[in-house]
């Protein structure tokens, strides 16, 4: 079945996010369980309050059987996502994040929001970094030019929605840049860091 034109060139959400479901994260068992022997590893044995470093994706699903508490990551931590805010709202520069980490807090927060200190305060916090992050997209597309693009730190799924449009910019520029103009002449077009690799 053919995909949406505006999905073409680039993963669907919730692709990005079932490949941010690997990512290992921090549980505590709340009852012993015995190690579990899976396709892509193993995984235990289980011993409250030991802690247990296990795929994402396993951890929800024995949270969502009530067998785990999730530790969150500390980048989740209200204090860390304030400062995180006020650096991004105060330099031109993006604000270094955990490549996935909007996928991660999503999941997260959906499923285990139980267990995450002020939960409400830190999914409003990442949702005004969010917002932050795509507006400096914005105010830095007057810097395109048809032969580099470097933006550090963007988040896989920022990437992703980005991609689409500086890739037919790119294009664009260069069809209406004359030959040996800036750069020397060298027409190759690079974009650093926003093509980094997705997987």
């Amino acid at each position: 079945m053919a995909l949406p034109k505006n999905l073409r060139h680039g993963f669907a959400p919730a692709e990005i996010e079932f490949l941010a479901e690997n990512e290992p994260i921090t549980v505590i068992p709340s009852q012993r369980m015995e190690t579990l022997q899976l396709i892509n590893g193993s995984y235990g044995p289980f011993r409250p309050p030991l802690k247990n470093l296990v795929p994402l994706w396993l951890a929800r699903t024995l949270k969502r059987k009530h067998k785990c508490n999730i530790v969150p990551p500390e980048w989740m931590d209200v204090d860390y996502l304030k400062a995180k805010l006020e650096q991004e709202m105060s330099q031109i520069e993006f604000s270094a994040m955990p490549f996935r980490y909007m996928e991660i807090a999503h999941i997260l927060l959906g499923c285990a929001s139980d267990d995450i200190p002020q939960a409400e305060t830190a999914r409003t916090l990442l949702k005004d970094l969010r917002e932050a992050r795509q507006s400096k997209v914005r105010s830095g597309l007057k810097d395109l030019d048809p032969h580099y693009l470097q933006i550090d730190n963007l988040g896989v799924m920022e990437i992703n929605e980005i991609r689409p449009f500086f890739s037919r910019a790119f294009n664009e520029l260069r069809v209406l840049t004359p030959a040996g103009g800036a750069m020397g002449g060298d027409s190759q077009t690079t974009m650093s860091g926003a093509q980094s690799s997705m997987g």
